[in-house]
């Protein structure tokens, strides 16, 4: 059985369609995908036609950023409040026009529900999609410029929800400017800020399915590695001091998804501190690594002392791909499992 993620056609589908103006604003898009969805369910697609229908029902949720249709107009909001990761009360209306996106997993989001064009200010660290880089940099999404982002003149700013940004969200709030303060570092914060963002752009279905179409294809990598050997993994981050990835991580459940085993899932922070000794003790199968760290832990003498660095099991993660926790999160579980498991055909 072969694992297709859906978010590899995220960048990569096209898709001929109707585009009369009107079709699209009647929202029968997304209700035939609903159709589909509860076709699929009940068993009534032919397995070998799923590769295909799976291709169309996410690249017609993704279209704002393939470019594949025409972007659709939300319907209505229906009005309401919630409350952020700051504990902050947010308004849902109006839908916002111009967003600055201070958090590369949220701007991701918003290019995939369809809300891209309304970015006027993101991070210097949102490399994707490609359209994310003609929107104007404002710096730091960590204390980022508050004078910077108020000179956008947003209706909507979306922050990080770290201690180190409670200030600027008090600023923000307090210049009149609708501010959302979440908390992204798990799998399941992924799935409630779509919803979140969807509700207040307007378009909960849309944001419904590509949180359920993430999931899905999560699902589908860890049923397939289940029955497979577990290799024992650690994740530096950093070698200077060691830093390595904790299970409070959504890269430390990615590890789990894709048939290994963290071994400081122990560990209940995001991104612990740690001795190299503690590293030696543990003794890995495997060390993940960004290409720059993965050569450093090859050639330092302190690291060579490690099984997985003499046997030559070093392996270079895709910090572009597996470092955001946000729609490709499902295009990362199926690279991962195939560097896991490279015997596997996937």
């Amino acid at each position: 059985m072969m694992v297709r993620s859906q978010e590899t056609t995220l960048v990569r589908a096209t898709l001929t369609v109707p585009r009369e103006e009107g079709w699209w604003r009647t929202g029968a898009p997304i209700q035939a995908l609903g159709r589909f969805r509860a076709s699929l369910l009940r068993g009534e697609v032919p397995v070998v036609l799923l590769p295909f229908v799976r291709t169309a029902a996410f690249a017609l949720a993704a279209c704002a950023v393939t470019a594949c249709v025409v972007e659709r107009a939300p319907p209505p909001a229906t009005g309401g409040s919630l409350v952020d990761d700051f504990g902050d009360t947010i308004a849902v209306t109006p839908a916002p026009q111009r967003i600055v996106s201070l958090n590369p997993s949220t701007t991701e989001l918003l290019f995939a529900l369809g809300a891209g064009s309304r970015l006027v200010g993101r991070t210097h660290w949102d490399e994707w999609p490609d359209s994310a880089r003609l929107v104007p940099d404002l710096g730091a999404g960590v204390r980022p410029n508050v004078e910077a982002v108020l000179a956008a003149h947003p209706d909507l700013v979306i922050l990080y929800a770290s201690s180190d940004n409670r200030s600027a969200a008090r600023h923000l709030r307090a210049a009149g400017v609708r501010t959302l303060s979440l908390k992204i570092d798990r799998i399941e914060h992924f799935e409630r800020a779509t919803r979140t963002i969807g509700r207040i752009l307007g378009d909960s279905p849309r944001a419904s399915l590509v949180a359920d179409t993430v999931r899905a294809t999560l699902d589908r990598v860890a049923a397939r590695t289940a029955t497979l050997r577990r290799p024992r993994v650690a994740w530096p981050v950093d070698v200077a001091p060691v830093i390595a990835i904790g299970a409070g991580s959504f890269l430390s459940q990615l590890i789990e998804i894709a048939g290994g085993e963290n071994v400081y899932g122990d560990m209940a922070a995001v991104s612990p501190q740690l001795s190299l000794e503690d590293v030696h003790r543990r003794d890995p199968d495997i060390i993940l690594a960004n290409p720059r760290l993965a050569a450093r832990i090859r050639t330092e003498p302190t690291w060579r002392g490690l099984r997985a660095v003499r046997e030559g099991r070093v392996i270079e993660a895709d910090e572009v791909l597996m470092g955001r926790q946000s729609v490709r999160m499902g295009e990362a579980a199926v690279a991962l499992a195939r560097l896991l498991h490279p015997e596997v055909v996937w």
